[in-house]
């Protein structure tokens, strides 16, 4: 198990440097340059720019060498802990995510904690009663999560009980350390919105799986031995039946990174998504690969945990 785990951190190597090479190439391509919108932003407060002036701005951002060079460049920065300086704000990137990667963070964690809360009862109680009215139901509610947007229910649940009962979700940032109860209430509603929206895959695969476990041999076994239901479900299928699960959790974790940006926004939380949808906006690279780049490491060592736990699930998965 040693030897595997650190020949996958080797490899995590090259594989974060192709990572690199594409999130700094493909951003170039993106129309728009932010040269443009500080010239742009200095014309409108002191008249027109120069064309040495925009020599002056490129120059200072580095801009003026070849791209290979300045690849180079960014990537000397990371091999030393630095993720650069914004271009706009001039302050340390490292900062900025800092002070909100802890929000997405719990906003994530929240997410799959719900999507696992709504999916595993209702996927296992589908499969122990399948065909029935109860069945029936979850299976239409699964594909209910499936169909339904996340943005769009977001969207229905700020508005609708603002509209019907005054409510509406708090948009002010509550510390979990200054108020843990009232960070946990700020964070709730849009947790739910994230989680419906991944739960329904998971409930689908959790009947499914159930009802190949439950006709297993050895549960036909455990019924004979007189041993109760949820010793049955608990014990002796729901572990064997979510290692696919496990593996559709750890796929999820790649989309809610980009559920978070959607989400975070329409609840106006000041997490990752907000600064990477304002950093493309200001074309403001440095930030917007620095958070990328950030975002693909996790997924990297996302991937290994899910692998580990696969052995952990099932004995007769070595890694050697």
């Amino acid at each position: 198990m040693r030897s595997y785990i650190i020949r996958r951190l080797l490899l995590m190597i090259p594989t974060v440097f192709f990572v690199t090479v594409i999130i700094f190439t493909t951003l170039r391509l993106i129309p728009g340059s932010v040269v443009d919108l500080m010239v742009d932003n200095y014309s409108a407060g002191i008249g027109s720019v120069t064309a040495s002036a925009r020599l002056v701005i490129i120059h200072q951002l580095g801009m003026d060498v070849p791209i290979y060079e300045q690849y180079a460049r960014w990537l000397g920065q990371i091999f030393h802990g630095n993720l650069g300086t914004a271009i706009w704000s001039q302050t340390p990137v490292i900062n900025a995510i800092a002070t909100r990667w802890p929000i997405t963070f719990e906003l994530g964690v929240l997410g799959i904690i719900m999507a696992e809360l709504i999916a595993l009862p209702i996927g296992i109680y589908s499969a122990l009663r399948q065909n029935t009215w109860g069945d029936l139901v979850g299976r239409s509610f699964a594909i209910l999560c499936i169909a339904v947007p996340s943005f769009w229910l977001a969207t229905l649940v700020i508005v609708y009980p603002s509209i019907w009962w005054g409510y509406m979700p708090s948009m002010m940032l509550i510390k979990f350390t200054a108020d843990p109860l009232g960070n946990l209430k700020m964070f709730i509603v849009p947790a739910i919105v994230l989680g419906m929206g991944m739960s329904g895959v998971t409930m689908r695969m959790t009947r499914t799986m159930m009802l190949e476990v439950m006709r297993q041999d050895y549960i036909r076994t455990a019924w004979a031995k007189g041993l109760k239901e949820r010793i049955v479900v608990i014990r002796h299928a729901l572990k064997n039946a979510l290692i696919p699960i496990v593996t559709i959790a750890g796929q999820q974790l790649s989309v809610l990174v980009g559920g978070t940006v959607i989400i975070e926004s329409i609840f106006g939380l000041p997490g990752m998504g907000q600064l990477i949808i304002n950093s493309l906006n200001t074309r403001d690279y440095v930030t917007f690969e620095a958070c990328l780049l950030l975002y693909s490491i996790v997924l990297v060592v996302i991937n290994l945990i899910v692998d580990l736990v696969y052995s952990y699930l099932d004995p007769r998965i070595h890694y050697n």
